[in-house]
Formats: structure tokens, sequence, C-alpha cells
């Protein structure tokens, strides 16, 4: 089970260039070389301008310029990453950008600027062969992400190509030809390898009145048992078992987590990282995730254990398509990092 939203945001890019368009990504992996033709304005964090005549020609192949440098911990196989992004067709078409809120569904759903203070939603990845399998999920073509390997935390990169450069063959009956330019810039907000194994430690506080008890042992799935004969609560509730010393978790950090989740219901496991190969990151406070995540873990600490219980409202219950949607959440979550 997947704790990211079955819906990402960033997905409305489809309107001008489907999703379905960047699978079998392939392309030249030149780097830093050739001539770009968009012009690129904006300080790393802000909102690029891009500025690109509309019958300027793209090189054929990828070309990366990497317009500002930043001093962070450099992207290579195994890091995870936090990235901004924007993307442009030549012809001046938007392909995204983490700045925007996109329309949603609904006749009164609108999109506009992320509001000031609130977290961007980013991409946050890790940067592996299983990249292209993700191409889905993600809402920038694999190439822009791979062409970060070797930049550092706090770059500003350009990446700019042919369709056809970036997704490989295009679809019959694509809007798109193959030969249209386009032009994305990422930021590096951050970058991380992470220690899969990496789990909290500390004394551990008793569960609260009416709060499932937690076994947390070894590099496996926490034991959670829920109290026989309670109700489950409908509203959120959380605990912090195990008190952490560590940064404080800010909206729109890459939270790195080793978590187990069961149902209310029947106590049976639903998911657990330590049974996907341990420690994984999402972003937090921006929507990302579910909501009672977000509710629970913002203003938390790293190496903090925390047991949330999530009502159906603040889990999946805005996706019936779920196999979770009726049921109430239990997770135990070891914060053991952020970014």
């Amino acid at each position: 089970m997947n704790l990211t939203k079955n819906t990402r945001r960033a997905a409305a890019v489809a309107l001008t260039v489907p999703l379905l368009l960047f699978t079998a990504a392939c392309g030249s992996d030149d780097k830093d070389a050739g001539k770009t033709v968009a012009d690129v304005q904006g300080k790393v964090g802000d909102e690029p301008a891009i500025k690109v005549s509309k019958d300027a020609k793209v090189a054929p192949d990828l070309v990366t310029k990497t317009l500002v440098e930043g001093d962070g911990e450099k992207v290579g196989d195994g890091t995870t990453v936090r990235v901004d992004y924007e993307g442009k067709m030549v012809k001046g078409q938007s392909l995204g950008s983490s700045w925007e809120i996109p329309p949603g569904p609904g006749k009164d759903a609108k999109g506009g600027k992320v509001p000031k203070g609130e977290a961007r939603h980013q991409i946050v990845v890790e940067m592996n062969d299983q990249l292209p399998q993700m191409q889905q999920q993600l809402p920038v073509p694999v190439k822009v992400l791979e062409a970060l390997k070797g930049k550092k935390a706090g770059s500003r990169v350009q990446v700019e190509g042919t369709v056809k450069a970036f997704i490989g063959q295009v679809p019959p009956g694509s809007q798109l030809k193959a030969d249209d330019g386009m032009v994305y810039v990422v930021d590096v907000a951050g970058a991380k390898k992470i220690d899969k194994k990496a789990k909290v430690e500390g004394a551990q506080a008793e569960p609260e009145d009416g709060m499932p008890e937690v076994k947390a042992e070894g590099e496996k799935a926490a034991k959670i048992t829920v109290p026989k004969g309670k109700k489950a609560p409908t509203e959120l509730k959380q605990q912090v078992l195990v008190k952490g010393k560590g940064k404080e978790v800010k909206k729109g950090d890459a939270l790195v987590a080793q978590y187990t989740g069961v149902k209310w219901e029947d106590g049976e496991k639903f998911d657990s990282s330590w049974d996907h190969g341990g420690a994984t990151a999402f972003q937090i406070g921006a929507g990302s995730v579910i909501k009672g995540w977000d509710d629970a873990l913002v203003g938390k600490h790293v190496g903090d254990r925390v047991e949330i219980v999530i009502p159906p409202k603040l889990g999946y219950g805005s996706q019936p398509q779920s196999d979770l949607a009726k049921n109430t959440l239990v997770f135990s979550v070891d914060i053991v990092d952020a970014f």
C-alpha cells in the first residue's frame, strides 16, 4: 500500500502533454554541452521566468546547463532528491510547475499560485534504476531527473531538448511532434543518501488510554495491538512514544521514516517500510501523503517515534476505489531524518 495519494496534483500537466507520453524515455546523456535557446531568470527557490522565442529550435539531443551551482550534497545513484520544477513547450504551453496549483476536479475547483507560507508540491524520489518504472507517478520526464546526477543540492539546472530526446517514440495520435522543443528548469532543494536500516532508539512511553500498543523491535515491522472492544476514534489521535532530539520537521520537508500500518477494525497489517527495503522518504505538509500524516507529523522531531490513529476522512476516505477507504488506520512512525 502506498501512503502517497493516488492522484498527484502535478499530473494536471496532462492537459498539454499526457503522462502516457513519458513512458520509455530515451535520448542523449549530454551534460552541460551545446547551446540553450531559453533565457531563464530568477533565484533558486523562486519561480523561474522562462522566455524563449516561439520559432526557436532546440538541439536534437538533450542539453543540460547549470544556471546556479549549489554547495550541498552531490546527487548520485541512490540519492533521494527533493526537487522544484517548471516546464514549458517552446511553443508556449505549460508543462506544469511546483509553484502552481493546477485546477482540480469539479466546476468550482481553481488552480493558481501556491500561497505564501504554504509548501509547494515538490518531487521526492530516489535516484535509482527503478525511475523508468515510476514514470507515470512523476510530473516530469525521467530524463529531467537523470540530468541532475553530479549536481549539488542548491543548484538550478536547465534541461532542453526535443520531445523525441525527452520521451523517445511519440505515440500515434499525439498532439506533439518529435521535433517540438521542451524546456525544464529544476531546483535541487535537497539531496541525501538514506540509511535504509535507520530506526529510532530510546525508552518508549506506555500507550495513553485507548491507544494501541506498539512493539518495535529489530529490523522488522512493528507489532501494533489494537485495544479490544474499543470503538475507533472519529478524530485524529496521536502520541509521541519516543522523544527525539533532532531537527523539527517543517512543512515541505522530505521526511524519512520507518513505518508500520494496521487496520483498527481487525489489527491486520497492510503496509510497512521494512517490507519494502527499509526507510523511505515522503514530502510532508504539502498534500503529497494522506492528511493524517501531514496533520500529525509536521512539528515533530527527528528521532521521534509517533503513533497515529487516522479516521477514514483523514486517510483514504476520499478515495472510494481504495481498499482502505472505510478503515481507521493505525501507524507507528519512526522519524529517522528530514531534509
